[in-house]
């Protein structure tokens, strides 16, 4: 096992080095091999003689414990990444995953808000936290994320020197490092520059009584990551859903970015520019927009053309 645990931390730190894989997506891929190295640790097996009829074998047993396609899906691909590397680094002299077949991901269109339910959203941030400061930070956050469609760890990982000068356009960096500019709405300007106000004041009294030195993001925390964690948002979040009147279990803030993107198209956005702002590398991603649009009128047609009624 150990030997297996050293070629996971050489295929992670390529990863990381070679093509700026986010931390999240490391860990992913980490669970997943020591997931499949102890599997194969039990069979007397290892990365070094594994074989097509092995790594068959793995997926046949994660089957049977009732994991679902999605996470079968990643865990072949994080295997045949593994595979890849190890050939292309001379620790194989074949790649053994090469021609698997795997169970593939099961479709499923995104799931959405209604613009009005996003509005009955913003209209709770205003009103959420435990002093005026955390309500205009959480309104802040609310509106830069909807006005945007950042991902989450995009959104809290913002640097604070990317929002100075009351700009139009933020610049952001997503998944391998890659930058792009999103522009921001009136609203969310606003909400921008009320939050800095108040975020560079208690910046500067905490130099003042405990010389603590300035903080480097737009949302800072006493983390170590020094901002405020995805699942503090996730939480805060939920939160304001349950203030709004909207289920928390429908509310997240990818669901918040798929709105972004389903509005923007449903009110005649190009294809194109929306895939720019979400970053997403192939606009083949985006399209499943469209098809959420599709679902929308055709329940809009089923549910209220007199048409339809009469069938019933």
């Amino acid at each position: 096992m150990a030997g297996m645990e050293s070629w996971i931390s050489a295929f992670l730190d390529a990863q990381a080095a070679e093509l700026g894989a986010a931390q999240n997506t490391l860990l992913g891929y980490g669970r997943d091999l020591k997931d499949f190295a102890g599997w194969l640790t039990r069979r007397g097996r290892s990365f070094e003689n594994a074989e097509r009829a092995d790594i068959e074998a793995y997926l046949v047993s994660c089957d049977a414990e009732g994991l679902s396609r999605a996470t079968r899906a990643r865990r072949l691909s994080s295997i045949r990444q593994l595979f890849r590397f190890a050939y292309e680094d001379g620790r194989r002299a074949e790649n053994p995953a090469i021609q698997i077949t795997g169970p593939g991901r099961a479709k499923s269109l995104p799931k959405i808000l209604t613009e009005a339910e996003v509005e009955a959203l913003l209209e709770a941030t205003r009103n959420s936290g435990r002093n005026p400061v955390e309500q205009v930070r959480n309104t802040c956050l609310m509106e830069l994320l909807y006005a945007t469609g950042m991902r989450v760890s995009e959104l809290v990982g913002l640097p604070v020197a990317a929002a100075r000068g009351d700009p139009r356009m933020l610049l952001v960096r997503g998944k391998g490092g890659k930058e792009r500019m999103v522009p921001l709405s009136t609203p969310a300007r606003n909400a921008l520059a009320a939050w800095l106000i108040l975020r560079d004041e208690a910046e500067d009294l905490a130099r003042r009584e405990a010389g603590t030195p300035p903080g480097k993001h737009l949302f800072p925390a006493r983390g170590r990551a020094g901002h405020m964690t995805r699942q503090a948002f996730h939480g805060l979040l939920k939160d304001i859903a349950m203030s709004a009147g909207v289920a928390p279990a429908r509310v997240t803030p990818h669901v918040l970015r798929h709105a972004f993107a389903t509005h923007l198209l449903a009110g005649g956005a190009d294809l194109r520019a929306i895939q720019t702002m979400l970053g997403h590398a192939d606009i083949s991603t985006t399209e499943i927009y469209t098809h959420v649009l599709d679902e929308r009128l055709k329940t809009l047609v089923l549910d209220h053309h007199p048409l339809a009624r009469d069938a019933e």
